[in-house]
């Protein structure tokens, strides 16, 4: 009986302990692929979040909200714009 438990079970053999897993390794790749994964979202949402305007986009932005209000005509606002680019 102990021998068969140390057979099955210990080193060399299919159980925890030995070599003959099968490809149950696999789980472990995708397990770290998934966790890479998520860090790699979270990064890239935190970036995105604090990614400040560019300065033509800030004007263009204000440029467009001052058309919106009616301070300036259509003939200002792309005469400004056009400027911008």
């Amino acid at each position: 009986m102990v021998t068969e438990l140390l057979m099955q079970w210990g080193p060399g053999g299919p159980g925890p302990g030995g070599h003959g897993g099968g490809p149950f390794w696999i789980f472990g790749v995708v397990w770290l692929v998934l966790i890479a994964a998520l860090i790699g979202t979270v990064i890239y949402a935190l970036l995105r979040k604090t990614r400040r305007p560019s300065a033509t986009e800030s004007a263009r932005s204000i440029l467009a909200e001052r058309y919106a209000r009616g301070e300036l005509s259509g003939e200002e606002y792309r005469e400004r714009l056009s400027e911008l680019s």
